[in-house]
């Protein structure tokens, strides 16, 4: 079927091994992306075949979009760095009329309840990476006993500030927004992992399957898919280390969505509540799950699961539309939909190519920083997540359609 308003999503199938499926009808998928998926797709413990989501771009050790059903094996570059990070998002009964009409102190108000951002090149008197050490001790509590045992075997994943980065959103592309949707009924959104935690424990552990590799003389075509064997020295261990960043990581989320509901309380005026609709996500994870027949470990690289009713969270750029969505349980993409966007151009081409001209008239209307500083996540910078959302229509259905007003950065 060639008809792209028809065709929901193209199969390949490489010689020898290795077979995709890749919901990009209507588009970008750029060579250097297949060329990642296909490597991927040739690995021995693959389940069935790589899924790819609309929002696909490459990516540093494996494909952004990419969901990946192994057996017996994990890799740990497939998951990398931002462990867990996700989205959350909650709505509330206010609607436009209740936000204040100076929306900048409003931003400037959750930008102050929220460290983001760095400085101090991340150093000791970072003001933007850390909190109050003592501020969310109850929160670290709750995940100290796991993490000491992982530590004591593997001491080189322990940073510093893994309690005092509980509540704090980091940079790059993470986010907070306060948004409307179609019934003008005010959400807060937002972006973020497991923060330098999650980050150590990734490249401590990518490094330890490329040594495996090296060790075993495995060759692959890309050392990124260096992988850990079930059974073998470190498979459990790094499976346990990466089930509790995704858990700082759900809970640094919930931290930080307190914090930023507790800012409208103050700045509203009025009494108002959060209903049931409330949701916390992950998009750069693993999770043990059963597909055709087997028990498989399911790698999302930049993608959400979506089960039948599974409600998700699929943001647009600065300017754009997000989506509450709910699943609609496909099975050929293991239950899976797409993160967001995905990239059209790597943040050094867009900071070349756009000004903050450019920018300003892109995020016309939204309360967000308009300076050169922010140009690598101007929206031109993204897909049209219009044609993402039409790409994986027998993926999810949308319930919610969300326009941003106000957008704090990291």
């Amino acid at each position: 079927m060639n008809d792209p308003s028809k065709r929901t999503h193209d199969v390949y199938a490489y010689e020898g091994r290795g077979l995709v499926r890749s919901w990009t009808v209507g588009v970008p998928f750029e060579a250097s992306a297949k060329e990642q998926v296909r490597h991927m797709a040739g690995m021995p413990f693959i389940h069935k075949w790589v899924a790819v989501m609309p929002d696909v771009h490459t990516g540093i050790g494996a494909t952004v979009g990419s969901v990946i059903a192994t057996r017996g094996a994990v890799i740990p570059a497939a998951v990398g760095v931002d462990i867990g990070c996700g989205m959350a998002a909650l709505r509330t009964t206010l609607t436009s009329h209740d936000l204040p009409d100076n929306l900048s102190a409003l931003r400037s108000a959750i930008e102050a309840a929220v460290p983001h951002g760095r400085s101090d090149n991340g150093g000791a008197n970072d003001k933007g990476a850390h909190r109050n050490k003592d501020r969310e001790s109850s929160a670290w509590a709750n995940l100290r006993e796991r993490f000491e045992k992982i530590a004591a075997k593997y001491p080189k994943i322990d940073h510093r500030y893994k309690d005092e980065q509980l509540g704090t959103l980091g940079g790059g592309n993470h986010f907070i927004e306060v948004c409307l949707d179609e019934e003008d009924r005010v959400w807060v959104v937002l972006h973020s992992g497991s923060r330098g935690i999650g980050n150590r424990i990734g490249v401590h552990f990518i490094s330890l399957a490329k040594e495996d590799m090296q060790r075993w003389f495995i060759h692959l075509p890309d050392a990124d898919l260096a992988y850990f064997p079930e059974g073998s020295v470190h498979f459990d261990d790094y499976v346990r280390a990466v089930e509790w960043a995704q858990e700082y990581a759900a809970m640094n989320r919930s931290i930080m969505m307190s914090a930023v509901v507790g800012v409208l309380d103050d700045s509203i005026g009025k009494e108002f509540w959060t209903d049931a609709t409330a949701i916390n996500c992950h998009h750069n994870y693993i999770s043990r799950e059963h597909h055709y027949g087997a028990n498989v470990i399911v790698t999302r690289k930049g993608a959400v699961r979506a089960r039948t009713g599974d409600l998700g969270i699929i943001p647009g750029s600065m300017g754009a539309k997000s989506f509450i969505v709910r699943g609609l349980g496909n099975p050929e993409s293991f239950h899976s939909c797409s993160h967001g966007a995905g990239r059209v151009m790597s943040r050094t081409e867009a900071r070349r190519t756009f000004t903050v001209d450019d920018h300003v008239s892109a995020t016309a209307g939204v309360e967000c920083r308009k300076d050169v500083d922010v140009l690598d996540e101007t929206p031109a910078a993204y897909k049209s997540i219009d044609a993402v959302m039409h790409a994986q229509r027998d993926l999810v259905e949308i319930v919610h359609t969300l326009k941003q007003v106000l957008c704090v950065k990291g």
